[in-house]
């Protein structure tokens, strides 16, 4: 496999997060978490939207009209046309020392997303929003919720504890989004790092970042490394397919994470476009296009 990787134009986050490809705009979405911050540019790089929340951001999916948006608080759609932000719903209970942090929508149209939780004792919350505005809760304990992605079927949702450094693996039912019991696919700590966002190709393998260990990894849905892949950027956060044939791989990264990590490198917190991975993305689902609960 013969690799290339350059940059998507200038583009620096503090955290970059929440990668995205929209097929209907032909741009990537993505977050810088820390700055509050949602962007999109084109292939070439060329910035095609930018808002601003006044929250952190905690990540972001395709909907009708613009994006669902995890800020720290609540789930809130964002009109791509003039930026406006309406809370679809806020989360339910005691928000003190939470925040919501990785999501992505299901092919049924909902919306997964987990708290950020590290300094809660008894962790954070898998949340699951319903286009009506419905929550409700999917998984506990989690204190840092990563790496939630979907199998091309749906039968199967991924999620890693980053703390924990383990991608597990779930049963998922497509049609009512209920969760089966947890497996432990992989311990990405013998890598040398917790896994932190990932994506899912369309034979099923899981490509996830390890974000201490500056490398791209693939697995199978058995659990087996296919690939690692080193990269020229420290601090790889979130993957995921994008461009027309969905064949290339977008990687946010971070600078500057306003907790642990901070870097100087020169090319810290840029989007890397990986080319050759001799794999297919799924197209992105639209929150709410299929769940009418």
């Amino acid at each position: 496999m013969q690799v290339e990787i350059s940059f998507l134009g200038e583009h620096r986050a503090r955290l970059g997060e929440s990668p995205l490809w929209d097929d209907a705009r032909a741009c990537l979405w993505w977050v810088d978490a820390i700055a509050q911050r949602i962007r999109a540019a084109d292939l070439d790089g060329k910035l095609l939207a930018e808002f601003t929340a006044d929250q952190p951001v905690g990540s972001i999916g395709l909907a009708d009209g613009g994006l669902i948006v995890a800020l720290a608080d609540g789930f809130y759609l964002l009109n791509a046309t003039n930026g406006r932000m309406e809370c679809l719903a806020r989360v339910p209970g005691d928000r003190t020392g939470r925040r919501l942090n990785d999501g992505k929508v299901d092919p049924a149209g909902r919306f997964v997303c987990g708290d950020f939780a590290s300094d809660c004792p008894e962790g954070g919350t898998v949340w699951q929003i319903h286009s009506a505005g419905r929550i409700r809760a999917i998984e506990q304990g989690v204190k840092i919720a990563n790496a939630i992605c979907f199998a091309p079927d749906g039968a199967a949702m991924y999620l890693a504890d980053s703390l924990e450094g383990v991608l597990r693996r779930y049963p998922y039912d497509p049609a009512t989004g209920d969760l089966g019991a947890r497996a432990d696919l992989v311990d990405c700590n013998t890598l040398g790092s917790a896994p932190d966002g990932a994506t899912n190709d369309t034979a099923g393998n899981v490509w996830t970042t390890l974000v201490m260990a500056q490398a791209l990894a693939c697995f199978s849905p058995g659990g087996e490394l296919l690939h690692r892949i080193a990269l020229p950027v420290p601090y790889p956060s979130c993957p995921a397919f994008g461009g027309k044939a969905r064949d290339i791989l977008f990687a946010t990264s971070i600078s500057d994470s306003g907790h642990r990590i901070r870097v100087d490198h020169p090319d810290g917190g840029r989007i890397m476009v990986i080319r050759g991975l001799r794999a297919t993305g799924l197209p992105e689902p639209r929150f709410g296009i299929n769940n009418h609960e």
